[in-house]
């Protein structure tokens, strides 16, 4: 499980649903979430929360990721792969801390990933978890 501290710079309501934006270093993180700030009395603007995303939640991209909708991207570099026959599991090094992803390992080989090379990390909106 990736873990990062943060403290909540927005919130916006629509109904049941909020999207909670989290600074977390000088990066900012989007989570869409099925609560509000009357319904979890965590989520108000100042809080620090914990954003929490799984390994396998992290998808890797290599080069220019300008053309993507993913609002969460953590650039980074590559610090230890640990492969198998059918997964591997990608460290990167970022500003805000190390995030891990489990990939399988044919895109490992595909996209030519090595120790210390630059890529980007992503993670969608409904994939992060707010936690106190």
């Amino acid at each position: 499980m990736n873990i990062l501290s943060g403290k909540i710079a927005n919130i916006n309501v629509n109904g049941d649903l909020s999207i909670v934006r989290v600074h977390v270093g000088s990066e900012i993180f989007s989570s869409i979430l099925i609560d509000t700030p009357d319904t979890a009395d965590y989520l108000q603007v100042g809080n620090e929360v914990k954003v929490i995303f799984k390994e396998t939640e992290v998808i890797l991209g290599v080069g220019d990721m300008r053309g993507i909708s993913l609002r969460n991207k953590l650039k980074g570099r590559v610090c230890n792969i640990e492969s198998d026959t059918l997964l591997s599991k990608v460290s990167i090094e970022t500003e805000v801390g190390r995030i891990t992803s489990i990939i399988t390992s044919n895109a490992v080989e595909q996209l030519n990933i090595k120790n210390n090379m630059e890529l980007t990390a992503m993670i969608k909106t409904n994939e992060l978890i707010l936690a106190k």
